[in-house]
């Protein structure tokens, strides 16, 4: 892991040095790699592609996919055979098996389940290699060397704030190595998202991180925290992922932990798409990955104007090509070159703020919940397919309940239903009225399925948050 790490490390400051011509190159050569050995190794992939030219080098030959279609097709769109879906099922169902090895050889990650179906999502060792070289290269253009040195100096501790107990994308492939050394207790440490807020305060100022990473929704509610008094941090970085804050956000994290800001965003289908500059840009990681944003008909569509949603196409990972897929997000690609300097596309998502969910406890008194840690309990339930919460009041929350195929919906929602109960309990919220919808998980304008929808007391303004 070290030495390919170190090679991957080496051939990107190679292709920047290089410019925007040793970067195609590369990309390119990693398309025709890519799309060669999906044909070879994916029955999937090798009927999809029958008509295509025998090499290919221009991502726009290539047909779009999408997750439900790859996941129905999940035991031919893989290359190693004995990953079945089944198997791969069996595995998610246990949540003392996350963070090992599914078959002994790939981690394994679920997504949200946002576009309608959930995703399954296995990490070679070369997509795991890749990933933490991009989020070297972020950090990289985060910290100078005065803040490594502060960093080094302070301790060198990273805590991240992540969803815990499941097969979550982000604590799955998170680094457990450095050097080839297993990276211990005293420098790297998973705090859950799911834990009460004064009990993830008392965690936090135990341990003193010099960075701080978690998702953006979490980190502005500790922000609060450490505003009111109550966390004592100095962090050098702050590193957001998995939702977007408005700038004003942002710089109130930034304010607030008198620290630099770092955002990161990727998905499953690939972790690393992109990172921010110091001008609220996210930068591709052009060489290893093609982000195309498209109309709704899939046409390109030209920068400084909003795409319908975005195709990725991932250059690494070889046991489970992502190939032009429809990711859904919103990206709004820049119309000129990034006042950093940075040659790589920049790009802002869009549709990605999550505003914290206000309940009302016995005596009356607020409580806030991120909602990436309310989603998250829910979606490590057995047997499901998607959920979708919505809070009806500051007193109640309802349940849109999809079922996996071949589950038992009555039992899933059981499940459920007692990750929710016992979630709101740790929070001191027993007196929350939770329900089950007789509704599907309903979708958005834009397709996809929001899947913490919170209160608004307008029906107009309900809508306009559903939507």
């Amino acid at each position: 892991m070290a030495e390919s790490l170190y090679r991957v490390l080496r051939d990107m400051r190679r292709a920047r040095k290089g410019g925007p011509e040793a970067v195609r190159t590369r990309r390119v050569a990693r398309l025709r790699e890519i799309v060669a050995h999906a044909r070879a190794r994916s029955p999937y992939y090798r009927e999809l592609y029958r008509d295509l030219p025998p090499e290919v080098d221009d991502v726009r030959l290539l047909p779009v996919t999408r997750k439900p279609e790859l996941m129905a097709h999940f035991d031919e769109w893989v290359t190693d055979e004995q990953a079945t879906l089944a198997r791969a099922r069996a595995f998610v169902d246990d949540p003392g098996l996350a963070g090992q090895l599914f078959l002994g050889r790939y981690r394994l990650g679920t997504s949200s389940g946002s576009t309608g179906v959930r995703g399954i999502f296995l990490f070679d060792d070369s997509s795991n290699t890749v990933t933490s070289a991009m989020a070297l290269r972020a950090f990289g253009r985060w910290l100078g060397w005065t803040d490594v040195a502060k960093v080094v100096a302070g301790g060198g501790r990273v805590a991240a704030v992540l969803a815990t107990g499941g097969h979550f994308g982000s604590s799955t492939v998170l680094p457990r190595t450095a050097g080839g050394r297993r990276l211990g207790k005293d420098r790297i440490r998973v705090f859950s998202v799911f834990s009460p807020m004064p009990e993830l305060v008392a965690q936090l100022n135990d341990f003193r991180p010099n960075i701080l990473i978690g998702y953006a929704g979490q980190i502005a509610l500790l922000a609060g925290e450490q505003e009111a008094g109550r966390l004592r941090l100095a962090p050098t970085l702050v590193m957001l992922g998995a939702e977007g804050l408005s700038d004003s956000g942002y710089a109130r994290v930034s304010s607030i932990f008198n620290a630099k800001i770092g955002n990161g965003y990727g998905a499953c289908e690939f972790m690393s798409v992109a990172a921010s500059c110091a001008h609220g840009w996210l930068h591709v990681n052009h060489d290893w990955v093609i982000a195309e944003p498209v109309d709704r008909d899939y046409r390109p569509v030209p920068p400084g104007e909003t795409s319908h949603t975005v195709l990725i196409t991932n250059l690494a990972n070889r046991v489970q090509p992502v190939l032009r897929y429809d990711l859904g997000d919103s990206l709004l690609m820049s119309p000129g070159p990034c006042p950093c300097g940075d040659p790589f596309p920049a790009i802002r998502a869009q549709g990605r703020a999550s505003d914290a969910l206000t309940f009302h406890d016995e005596r009356g008194r607020a409580v806030a919940v991120a909602p990436v840690a309310l989603a998250g309990v829910v979606d490590r339930a057995p047997g499901l397919e998607l959920a979708q919460v919505v809070q009806t009041s500051p007193t109640s929350l309802q349940v849109r309940v999809r079922a996996a195929h071949n589950a038992d919906p009555e039992q899933v929602w059981r499940n459920i239903h007692a990750e929710i109960v016992q979630f709101l309990a740790n929070h001191h919220l027993d007196g929350i009225d939770l329900t089950r919808s007789e509704e599907p998980p309903q979708q958005s304008a834009g397709g996809k399925y929001k899947l913490i929808i919170p209160y608004a007391p307008d029906p107009i303004d309900a809508r306009a948050v559903e939507n």
